[in-house]
């Protein structure tokens, strides 16, 4: 039975692996759909928000075309080109170390503003100019086509760098966007003075903080000489580009305004254009941008995490098992912050903290169910064999019981109804069941009141056992009692049998406490909780051997050694049972404390081959007990015993079969 045991453990965490399995595969179906995409996109917002530095890593000036620009220019946009050339030459004469204008020129205006600008940029060349793109839909086919600044700004010594930017769905731009041919890498190369090979792209935007992060000022203040003081450009990056703030001038102005990663945790929800500009800048000239962590981490962590949860789910209270999840997802989380802010790896935590947490209900889920079902058997098992509150505490606490089969010590009690066969005969076939039906209802409740087991009923005989499932030190003494109170509950149905003019029943209970295998015994199809062994067949021996004494309840020594004293028992003779080498020495209930007395000590004078002590005790027993069955068997062994011719073996016990 161990091995059924075993089986179901096997079955148990075959189950969990098979749920674990169905979350895993549900869970990466998710990561396919645009919730998780959002989540996994909220997520590295909120990193970015943690994790920011709040300042930039070089001194980058934001010269922002904003509300306060219009209102002290009086201009609308476009403005002048040749307003842009003043811009240039003045920030260019303060000493920028570069200057970046996010403002595409693609067409051309009048002479004199195109001229004026191109002459700006030949002074402060080299100057990174805003290319753009633009999508043209046609009947069938959408196509994208390349927008540079004026061919005559590049001649003067201007550079073309893309502006374009790569928003998400939520038009938040998390990707890097700093190619070769963007804005942000011309300005770069401007300001480190080396190749493009030493100037690498990462995957995604390492923002330095909320919308304002780079000195921001506004357009009109670079212009107006005493607003700014003097070398406030020595030495910086200047970058040139719409940052509008009213309502008109954004709806003007919208595809250069992009939603922050910020506003998921409460920050500006808009991120202007040429910031972002800014920020790849900074990623670049740092080389601190983000980039993905290993793709094989997640399914490898996974997979580490399966046996863990699964172990931790079959061996821990469901409590803990959420403790240690809880714990899981906290460190993921914290793991996922770490490499962000430090490593500067992007590792998308969401997949590992719904594995976990999915697979902490796949395993609950299974464990419930599992011990829901092993609950309904150990119900079922032992609904009939014993009481309901027994049954109840089994199914609280499972590690009481161990259903493999296991050696322990119990005592087991034998019933038979005398004289059944001769009153069956005069009974119908209905009133031979009503009647059986009516001495088993009586009998079980006690075997059941006194911690009892009820293995089988055999024809008219019982068969119980005490000392499993549950253990119980006192096995031997409630086995006694529910004796003692089963031949009480015996009168009434005595009574009702003569009140019917049938003969009487006597009930004879054989008891022996002993070593035994207890636990499931059958096949697959068909088992039953039962004990094995060979104190199961002495006690089914001394049921029987009640007729030749007289009694009613008998039972063996190792039985009455483990009785209090307030149960007297009196020794009746000693026998020998079939394959057993030694004697065993049976008693029987005795209230007469004087009999009890003469009794042991007729047996021990026979025992020691004083024949004439051991009558004289017997004769004073009889005299007392007069007609005692017990008393005169004895009496006449030891009669026999004493006829022996001298040299004969001495009979100090019987053998059981000829009682």
């Amino acid at each position: 039975m161990r091995a059924t045991v075993s089986r179901g453990a096997w079955r148990e965490a075959a189950l969990a692996l098979a749920a674990s399995a169905l979350v895993l595969l549900l869970a990466w179906a998710a990561t396919f759909t645009r919730p998780w995409h959002a989540l996994e996109f909220k997520t590295f917002d909120v990193l970015t928000a943690l994790s920011a530095p709040q300042r930039g890593t070089y001194p980058v000036v934001i010269l922002a075309i904003d509300e306060p620009t219009f209102q002290e220019l009086q201009q609308h946009w476009p403005f002048p080109r040749s307003l842009h050339a003043r811009l240039i030459e003045r920030v260019h004469a303060d000493g920028a170390a570069a200057i970046g204008m996010d403002v595409v020129f693609a067409d051309p205006t009048s002479e004199e503003e195109d001229a004026a600008l191109e002459r700006a940029v030949a002074v402060a060349a080299p100057v990174a100019l805003a290319s753009a793109r633009e999508k043209i839909d046609s009947g069938n086919a959408t196509l994208w086509t390349d927008v540079p600044p004026l061919q005559r700004l590049l001649a003067a010594g201007g550079r073309a760098g893309s502006a374009l930017v790569q928003p998400d769905d939520d038009f938040v731009v998390r990707r890097a966007f700093g190619e070769s041919d963007s804005l942000a890498m011309q300005l770069a190369r401007r300001v480190a003075g080396s190749g493009v090979n030493d100037l690498r792209t990462a995957e995604w935007l390492a923002y330095r903080g909320p919308r304002g992060t780079f000195d921001t000022r506004s357009y009109y203040q670079a212009l107006e000489p005493g607003l700014l003081p003097p070398g406030f450009f020595k030495g910086k990056i200047v970058l040139v580009g719409r940052s509008a703030l009213s309502a008109s001038e954004l709806e003007n102005a919208r595809a250069d305004l992009f939603n922050s990663p910020f506003g998921s945790v409460g920050g500006d929800r808009l991120f202007p254009g040429v910031e972002l500009q800014a920020t790849q800048l900074d990623n670049l000239l740092a080389g601190d941008g983000l980039r993905s962590a290993p793709g094989h981490w997640t399914p490898v962590l996974v997979l580490l995490m399966i046996p863990l949860v699964v172990l931790a789910g079959r061996r821990l209270h469901t409590g803990w098992a959420i403790v240690l999840m809880a714990a899981l997802v906290a460190a993921m989380g914290l793991a996922s912050w770490l490499l962000f802010a430090y490593a500067r790896l992007w590792w998308p935590p969401l997949m590992p903290m719904a594995a976990a947490m999915g697979l902490t209900s796949a395993t609950a889920l299974v464990i419930y169910a599992t011990v829901r079902q092993r609950a309904q058997q150990t119900r079922a098992m032992f609904a009939q064999y014993v009481p309901p509150a027994v049954v109840a505490r089994l199914v609280a606490e499972p590690g009481l019981m161990r259903l493999g089969g296991e050696v322990r010590e119990v005592t087991i009690m034998f019933t038979d109804l005398a004289n059944f066969t001769t009153l069956s005969e005069q009974l119908s076939a209905e009133q031979t069941v009503e009647l059986l039906s009516g001495y088993f209802d009586a009998m079980t409740p006690i075997i059941h009141a006194s911690g009892g087991t009820v293995d089988k009923f055999i024809g008219d005989a019982v068969m119980a056992f005490w000392g499993a499932p549950l253990d119980d030190a006192r096995h031997a003494e409630h086995a006694v009692h529910a004796a003692l109170d089963m031949q009480k509950a015996m009168e009434p149905l005595v009574a009702a049998l003569r009140a019917r003019g049938l003969p009487p029943l006597q009930m004879r209970i054989g008891l022996h406490t002993g070593r035994v295998v207890v636990g499931n015994v059958g096949s697959q199809q068909r088992f039953s909780y039962t004990v094995i062994g060979d104190a199961v067949n002495l006690a089914a021996r001394l049921e029987g051997a009640n007729k030749a004494f007289g009694t009613g309840i008998l039972l063996s020594q190792a039985t009455a050694r483990q009785l209090p004293a307030f149960l007297p028992v009196r020794v009746l003779d000693e026998v020998i049972v079939k394959g057993r080498a030694e004697p065993v020495r049976v008693f029987t209930l005795c209230a007469d404390s004087e009999a009890c007395t003469l009794s042991a000590a007729a047996l021990d004078a026979f025992q020691a081959g004083d024949a004439f002590a051991a009558a004289a005790h017997l004769d004073q027993l009889l005299q007392r007990c007069p007609g005692d069955p017990a008393a005169l068997r004895l009496r006449t062994r030891v009669t026999e015993a004493a006829a022996l011719p001298a040299g004969a073996p001495w009979p100090t016990a019987v053998a059981l079969d000829k009682l």
